[in-house]
């Protein structure tokens, strides 16, 4: 069985937003169908500060119905304390990745169906 929680750097390497959401599209699926439950993905902020690419562009594939049956949720990191007791009920393993999630807009945390 998979672990039930992985994290994903979308960032290594410098991808291109659409290699970026390849990798990530390909990853939920194939941890969905080994057994896992959460994956948090690693896309950062944007040297801005104020939102980069690939972040954006991730959340916005996330919410899009064909990934539903896929993706149950997901919530950014920046959002992650005040929806941790949501998150635990549905992933409990990720309690060990609040001190790395927590406040950390450049990731986001994705709970598997």
């Amino acid at each position: 069985m998979a672990e039930k929680v992985v994290r994903l750097n979308l960032e290594q390497g410098m991808p291109s937003v659409a290699d970026a959401l390849r990798v990530m599209e390909n990853a939920l699926s194939t941890h969905k169908k080994q057994g896992g439950k959460a994956v948090i993905l690693i896309h950062g902020y944007g040297s801005s500060g104020s939102g980069g690419k690939i972040k954006t562009a991730v959340r916005a594939r996330l919410g899009e119905r064909s990934l539903s049956p896929i993706v149950k949720t997901y919530v950014g990191g920046e959002a992650f304390f005040s929806q941790k007791r949501e998150l635990y009920a549905l992933c409990g393993s990720l309690s060990r990745y609040e001190s790395e999630v927590k406040d950390n807009e450049g990731v986001t945390v994705v709970i598997l169906n």
